[in-house]
């Protein structure tokens, strides 16, 4: 009978002790690593899950008002403890102390074209030699997603200029010099004589990209952000390194509905002369683009202030995309159905549903070319369109704007 007892009461404990680490776990991936607060504001914190917060220099309770630290350069921060029931650490959030950000919230349409920094490697091909055979020089050497930045010592940044160098070089070993994942190599390759005389080195490259997005914000002092996620190939997937690119006005021409298991899109009329140039990109990012505009304000169009509202502010329910894609600006209601705090998406914080009619009719939800659209709620901006679920293009995700702003 003992030992029954003993048995019940280590079960007990194992029990306790595993449903504790879920739970843990389980607050873990609902707490922010990172929250952004205006200095002065009291301190709110309400993320649906049983935790009390406290500042980890002295476990003082947070309840006062935090003011910027004395003494200390740059963003002021504090970090504070988010325990279980007041008892089990979960997580430890940093809270970034900010002032009051204001931004203008766009919704235009915009052209976007980029060019790489060294030529962009989309995959190796075999290619006929003089007598017909197949040969692939650059297999196992190459890889997608290198970028060629020199032929045997020698600079290259467009597609002409390595056509040009492998020609030149002829019959001889080329060197070719790639950025890897950030990392500088060189691979010797032997070209292959076609029956032409041409000189081939079986590579697929690509040197620039242009398509439509949408414009979130722009400030005062003529800074911009768009898109809330990269600049990425399409074939390979690769975030483009980019050596300049530009963002200019774009008229709406079509749009192509989505549908379950197919993504929609934007078609758009983009004259890519230098007077139609609405800004310059400087910032690739995982986060969107930025850079600045070339343009005055006033120039704009229908851009309104917003003040930027931060994660832990915003609720479920309803809220605004907005958007130009009819022709004029517009706001069109979604319902956001959850929010995600853990940081492990930085571009799927929000998921939302489109509600509103008008804007089911005319897209089917949301498109590819919207990504960058704002997200409103109660008069403030909250985020940016990212994503459309290809099984159910009513559905979508979006980024927090203070990720765009301050990532």
């Amino acid at each position: 009978m003992r030992r029954y007892y003993q048995f019940v009461w280590q079960m007990t404990w194992a029990g306790f002790f595993l449903v504790a680490a879920f739970a843990v776990k389980t607050f873990y991936q609902a707490l922010p690593e990172q929250i952004y607060l205006t200095a002065g504001e009291r301190f709110s914190y309400d993320f649906d899950v049983p935790v009390s917060v406290v500042l980890k220099d002295d476990g003082t309770e947070v309840f006062e008002s935090l003011t910027d630290p004395a003494g200390r350069s740059g963003t002021p921060s504090y970090t504070v403890t988010c325990k279980l029931f007041g008892i089990l650490p979960v997580r430890d959030v940093e809270v970034m102390l900010v002032d009051r950000q204001q931004v203008y919230a766009s919704g235009k349409p915009i052209g976007i074209y980029v060019q790489t920094e060294g030529i962009l490697v989309l995959g190796t091909a075999k290619v006929p030699d003089a007598d017909g055979r197949e040969r692939t020089p650059a297999q196992n050497l190459v890889k997608s997603g290198d970028y060629i930045v020199s032929v045997n010592g020698e600079p290259v940044g467009e597609k002409e200029e390595l056509i040009q160098k492998i020609d030149a070089y002829g019959e001889h070993r080329e060197v070719l010099g790639l950025n890897r994942n950030g990392e500088y190599i060189e691979v010797s390759l032997m070209p292959v004589e076609d029956r032409q005389g041409k000189h081939m080195l079986g590579i697929w490259v690509r040197d620039d990209l242009a398509g439509v997005g949408t414009l979130t914000y722009y400030t005062r002092d003529g800074g911009f952000g768009a898109l809330g996620h990269a600049i990425s190939d399409g074939d390979t997937g690769t975030r483009m390194a980019l050596s300049e690119g530009w963002i200019y006005d774009a008229d709406i021409i079509g749009i192509k509905k989505g549908e379950d298991g197919n993504p929609g899109e934007l078609s758009g009329m983009i004259d890519y002369d230098p007077d139609y140039r609405l800004g310059v990109i400087e910032e690739n990012t995982p986060l969107g683009i930025r850079g600045s505009l070339n343009r005055e304000l006033s120039k704009m169009g229908s851009g309104q202030m917003y003040e930027v509202c931060y994660k832990q502010d915003i609720s479920l329910g309803k809220a605004y995309i907005l958007s130009e894609i009819s022709g004029e600006s517009r706001q069109y209601e979604i319902e956001i159905e959850s929010l995600d705090f853990s940081g492990n998406e930085e571009n799927k914080g929000i998921l939302f549903r489109v509600t509103d009619p008008e804007l089911l009719e005319l897209t089917g939800g949301i498109v590819q070319g919207m990504s960058g659209s704002p997200i409103l709620q109660n008069g403030k901006i909250i985020g940016a369109v990212t994503h459309v679920f290809v099984s159910d293009a009513s559905m979508g995700y979006g980024i927090f704007i203070e990720k765009m702003l301050n990532g």
